[in-house]
């Protein structure tokens, strides 16, 4: 009977971050291959070794590619037609674009189902800010992103803010030094208790992130913070507007402007570009703009002031 469809699966992520040992986790301890035959394509060689044998046992044939121009179509079909394999895991190398592997042409059949990226947490903000470009393109396409070798003083906040600016989807995971899972609360710069939460320039950026990932715990809450009018004639439903903050992610070229919806009957008469104190309750509704529930916030006080110092806010 022939084979529909040949599952990969690309782990991506720096040297020593954790690539194989995800992978063993993955085959050994979790039980992932269920009798499948299938090749663990290995293109970097990590601290950790593989045992060929080991992975012979549960069906998986073990291949080495030590150069970037053999890992080509032509190579992964000879694969292909030497092993028939039912599973593909790919340890790809941190230093090559994972942008090339995704716009490679494939065996038939051979279908990418998930990305899986792995981070040291320990160098983490000094690879981001020193080698931004290459770790973007290691975590970028990720679904998944394991944070392992975290501490207590690791600031998980921080980081999911940091990957949420340029890969909104992903699902992070935080794996302490221990191999065990951290699922703690992430811990926010910003009281969610108080009667106003006051959202700094500062905090800007971490608490549009989390609005918008957890937009139901701030249903009946009430913020504060100075924001831009997003609010251009003939372009906005009527009685609408978006404060926000104009955002960089990486770069001077890499800006956005993160906001939310507001309804305000005075709409009309707040102009476009315009600095305001703003103080607005949250209440999450159904709104084509977000094609579907979001939260939208609707005016307390509302005075125009002046533009801050600086104008931009900032994930890190």
């Amino acid at each position: 009977m022939a084979r529909e469809e040949t599952p990969i699966y690309l782990f991506t992520g720096f040297m020593d971050s954790g690539k194989t040992s995800l992978i063993h986790e993955t085959i050994f301890e979790n039980q992932f291959v269920d009798g499948a035959r299938g090749v663990v394509i290995v293109c970097e060689d990590g601290d950790e070794e593989y045992d060929k044998e080991k992975f012979k046992e549960v069906g998986l044939d073990v291949l080495f590619v030590e150069n970037k121009e053999d890992f080509n179509p032509a190579m992964l079909q000879k694969i292909e037609e030497a092993f028939k394999p039912e599973l593909v895991f790919i340890e790809y190398n941190g230093t090559w674009e994972v942008s090339e592997f995704l716009d490679m042409d494939l065996p038939k059949g051979w279908v990418l189902v998930q990305t899986l990226a792995t981070v040291d947490a320990t160098t983490f903000e000094v690879y981001l800010q020193n080698m931004r470009t290459m770790m973007l393109e290691q975590l970028t396409p990720a679904e998944v992103i394991i944070f392992n070798r975290c501490t207590p003083d690791t600031n998980k906040t921080k980081f999911r803010a940091n990957v949420k600016s340029f890969n909104r989807p992903a699902q992070l995971v935080y794996e302490r030094e221990d191999g065990t899972i951290d699922d703690e609360p992430e811990e926010l710069p910003f009281d969610l208790n108080a009667d106003v939460i006051e959202i700094s320039d500062a905090d800007y950026a971490l608490w549009y992130m989390d609005c918008t990932d957890n937009y139901k715990k701030y249903d009946g809450k009430t913020v504060h913070f100075i924001g831009l009018v997003y609010n251009p004639p003939g372009k906005m439903k009527k009685n609408f507007y978006v404060p926000g903050r104009f955002a960089m992610t990486c770069c001077a070229d890499d800006i956005q402007f993160l906001g939310f919806m507001c309804k305000d009957e005075n709409a009309k008469n707040i102009a476009h570009k315009t600095w305001l104190d703003f103080t607005a309750k949250i209440k999450v509704e159904f709104l084509m703009a977000y094609k579907g529930e979001g939260p939208v916030f609707y005016p307390v006080k509302v005075t125009k002031t002046e533009k801050p110092e600086d104008e931009l806010v900032y994930f890190n």
